[in-house]
């Protein structure tokens, strides 16, 4: 052999040998003994801390499935155990991710292309804690090293990561929230035999369209969010169809949060860039209100409801992630809702849009939003309001309402919502139909405009303006009352089933509170009301449940029903007291006169009512009556002194010139010869 060939020969052997020797160090190595420098370079990247605290070793083993000369190379398949992650020192816990073991293989031809690619991982016992500390500070939030102050100039890194599968026998997921006020335990298995996804979510039909993969593992929860019980269960994919961005990832749950249950069942798209979601929505529960924890969408107090539509989601919108809720069908108490939302997760605040219907509304169940109790399962609506802390503060012995309005929350979110609602339900005193409204609400003003209604074959037509972001709440409120039919009005009573008379009306009306009671407390503005060829009997004020007007009829008339030719009423209100520049009946035998004050404040009144017989026609009283005491518990009676001096009402009926005048113009040019009303207010008018 030449001198060449023998240091070739002696290159390779020592080549040869140094392999052998790598491969017996490798195969012999104690890889515990890298443990401390992989916690702290772990711990320093993370910036919390890290500890494999078992064994620690790897294993080579030929990949037989690699093609070729591929499958003589070695893959190490690594192993770890007891291995700890920590939390951030704003987190007082010790752990947030605990390990029993871990074992997972690595390619190692795909380092040669700078891809770390891992085939598959198995995790047993995984146990995970998602802790949130009263301050915001949460421990799924990760801080990594260099990432408070990165090199601009630093080029990204040309290496990237794979990992196609996850694997583990049951895995615990405990999420504690002190600002939800959320302690949930999630158990997460694998089912053993994937389940198809038209099984469980949708039809063969939809599968074929979208393409979602078989669920793979179930879970279940259990807990309270929210101060609330909250329960759970379903089904999600795999991690094949997690990190896929062609097929959906599938997934199903149905949860319930005290009186609230939520049900979904779908996909989401390219899961790991949170592509989309498209999945089927049904949720239920005692109030609407309710859902602001579960989703951050604000809705008002509403009886119990449930409702069933499409839930499209886009998280990748320049403006922020939108939700479609699309087709929804339903009810709220015993009224059906039908439309389409879309809720826009925008800045300074998100948004809610879309346009509701209601085929068939029962005007109870609108009660809430006003703070009345009535309606379909109201009882179950004060329950869950008592829960949130927002019980009814009603005092025994008043009668307009003194619910608060949560103006606090109107700010967390903007509106633009359309209603109406064809057919209404109320009790027959008065028949309403179409109802249609306009909401919009930005930063805390809310406006109503328009809020219209058919009411007794007439309009009331209104505009309600609540400035929400004042403290307290300023309103406003425009209504015109036109062409409502006084037999229609009252259509149980068949007297009036002849009358041809109408009821006009006009109330502005500016006040400040957070309620109903509040505002009219402190209320100013005007109120008219214009009626013509009416009908006043005993009988009649029973039917209505007027006790006190029952009384004062009585005294007035008898027994007798007495035909109304025209009722004109103007009142001033300032400062929550209304009081009369102009109360006036027009009778066939008498002209009846009111005086005085009615205050929304203490919720007290103080009316004179003064008769003027006409002619030869007599009322059965002479003397004025009175009519006080509170809105609940009112008293009427006669008034003590002299009678009525005969032409004392019509020389009060010549002051009221300017009232009878403004009145004149709740008469449209096409009722002038129709109307009672006219000839009489030109009367007054004329009275100097």
């Amino acid at each position: 052999m030449s001198r060449t060939g023998k240091i070739i020969s002696w290159i390779v052997g020592i080549f040869l040998l140094l392999v052998v020797v790598l491969i017996i160090i490798i195969a012999t190595f104690d890889w515990n003994r890298l443990k401390p420098t992989i916690n702290q370079k772990v711990s320093t990247e993370l910036n919390r801390p890290f500890a494999i605290r078992g064994d620690l070793g790897v294993a080579w083993e030929r990949n037989r499935e690699e093609p070729g000369w591929r499958s003589w190379v070695p893959w190490p398949h690594v192993h770890a155990e007891d291995i700890m992650l920590g939390n951030p020192p704003e987190v007082p816990e010790v752990s947030m991710v605990h390990l029993e073991r871990v074992d997972a293989t690595l390619a190692p031809l795909a380092l040669l292309g700078k891809e770390v690619y891992i085939p598959w991982i198995k995790l047993k016992q995984p146990d995970a804690k998602l802790i949130q500390t009263i301050d915001r500070k949460n421990n799924w939030t990760f801080n990594l090293a260099g990432s408070e102050n990165p090199d601009p100039n630093q080029p990204p890194s040309a290496w990237t990561f794979r990992l196609d599968n996850v694997m583990f026998d049951q895995g615990q997921i405990a999420y504690r929230d002190a600002i939800n006020k959320a302690d949930v335990k999630v158990t997460v298995n694998p089912l053993g035999k994937p389940v198809p996804y038209e099984q469980v979510a949708g039809s063969k039909e939809d599968v074929a369209k979208k393409g979602a993969s078989d669920f793979v593992f179930g879970w279940k929860a259990s807990g309270t969010y929210n101060n609330e019980q909250l329960t759970g269960d379903g089904k999600i994919g795999g991690m094949l169809s997690l990190r896929s961005k062609t097929n959906p990832f599938p997934l199903q749950a149905d949860l319930r949060n005290g009186t609230t249950r939520v049900q979904v069942a779908g996909s989401l798209q390219d899961p790991l860039n949170l592509g989309g979601l498209d999945i089927r929505l049904r949720f239920s529960g005692d109030t609407l209100a309710n859902l602001y924890g579960l989703t951050g969408v604000l809705l008002p107090d509403t009886p119990p409801y449930e409702t069933d539509g499409r839930l499209i989601a886009r998280f990748q919108e320049k403006g922020g992630p939108v939700f479609d809720y699309k087709n929804f069908n339903g009810h709220i108490g015993d009224s059906d809702i039908h439309g389409s939302m879309t809720y826009t997760q925008g800045k300074p605040r998100p948004k809610l849009a879309g346009e509701l219907e209601s085929r068939q509304l029962r005007m109870a169940d609108l009660g809430p939003l006003i703070g009345v109790n009535s309606g379909k399962g109201s009882e179950k609506t004060e329950k869950a309001k008592a829960k949130r802390g927002d019980a009814a503060s009603q005092p025994s012995d008043r009668v307009l309402p003194h619910d608060k309005f949560d103006t606090k929350s109107w700010d967390v979110m903007d509106a633009d919502v359309k209603f109406s609602g064809k057919r209404i339900e109320h009790s027959n005193s008065l028949p309403l139909s179409d109802l249609y409204t306009h909401l919009v609400l930005k930063n805390g003003d809310l406006l109503l405009d328009p809020l219209r209604f058919g009411v007794a074959g007439g309009t009331l037509n209104s505009t309600i303006h609540m400035e929400g972001n004042l403290s307290p709440m300023r309103a406003r409120a425009d209504l015109h009352a036109r062409n409502l039919k006084l037999k229609q009005i009252l259509p149980d009573v068949q007297a009036m089933q002849s009358s041809m008379g109408q009821l006009n009306g006009d109330a502005k009306l500016t006040g400040t509170g957070n309620s109903v009671a509040d505002i009219l407390a402190t209320s100013n503005g005007d109120l008219k009301i214009l009626m013509n060829d009416g009908i006043i009997s005993r009988s009649l004020m029973e039917i209505v449940g007027l006790n006190v007007g029952n009384y004062v009829v009585g005294k007035l008339f008898g027994d007798d029903q007495v035909r109304i030719n025209c009722a004109a009423a103007d009142l001033n209100v300032n400062n929550g007291l209304a009081s009369t520049k102009l109360f006036v009946f027009d009778t066939e035998n008498a002209v009846i006169n009111i005086s005085g004050t009615t205050n929304f404040a203490n919720e007290r009144m103080d009316l004179s009512i003064n008769p003027e017989s006409k002619g030869i026609r007599i009322v059965t009283l002479r003397s004025p009556l009175y009519v006080r005491g509170t809105f609940k518990n009112p008293d009427a009676g006669v008034k003590a002194g002299p009678l009525i001096a005969r032409g004392a009402a019509a020389v009060a009926l010549g002051a009221v010139v300017a009232p009878a005048a403004a009145l004149l113009a709740l008469i449209s040019p096409s009722d002038n010869e129709e109307n009672q009303c006219t000839n009489v207010l030109r009367e007054m008018k004329g009275k100097k």
